[in-house]
């Protein structure tokens, strides 16, 4: 498992047993603590996959990497969102977020793409209030720990 600063990463499988890379945010007190950060949306990007298990070549995992430090850079000192987990694996990268508002969040995404080529992403958003998706996702990291 590697570790920088607040964010963990580490192996685990899908529900079809392939291995998913999961990166999570560990740091997320701050924005969970309050209500209004209640609504997850999920970006996912797929790609083809650059080898057998499912992982990107090394050109996409570059654009791949590029996308994730635009998010950080455009999330850096606002409350406009919380990214909370990047899983890689079995050909897409999906990043997933906690917001309070999904105008506020399409904003955020359109500065965050806007100097990328145009990308075949989908979004899916819903109230999880209770963060369940987190909860999920570290408790995965738990079990491969």
């Amino acid at each position: 498992m590697a570790e920088k600063d607040d964010w963990t990463t580490i192996p685990t499988c899908d529900d079809n047993g392939k291995t998913i890379i999961v990166t999570a945010n560990l740091d997320v007190a701050k924005f969970r603590s309050r209500d209004k950060y209640s609504i997850r949306v999920e970006v996912t990007l797929p790609y083809t996959p650059g080898d057998s298990l499912g992982f990107p070549d090394d050109e996409t995992a570059r654009l791949l990497e590029q996308i994730t430090e635009a998010f950080m850079a455009q999330l850096k000192g606002k409350n406009t969102a919380i990214l909370t987990g990047i899983y890689t694996g079995a050909g897409e990268r999906n990043w997933v977020f906690y917001t309070f508002a999904t105008e506020v969040f399409n904003s955020f995404l359109n500065r965050s793409l806007r100097d990328l080529p145009l990308l075949p992403l989908s979004i899916y958003a819903e109230n999880d209030p209770e963060w369940a998706e987190y909860d999920e996702m570290l408790e995965a990291i738990r079990m491969e720990e």
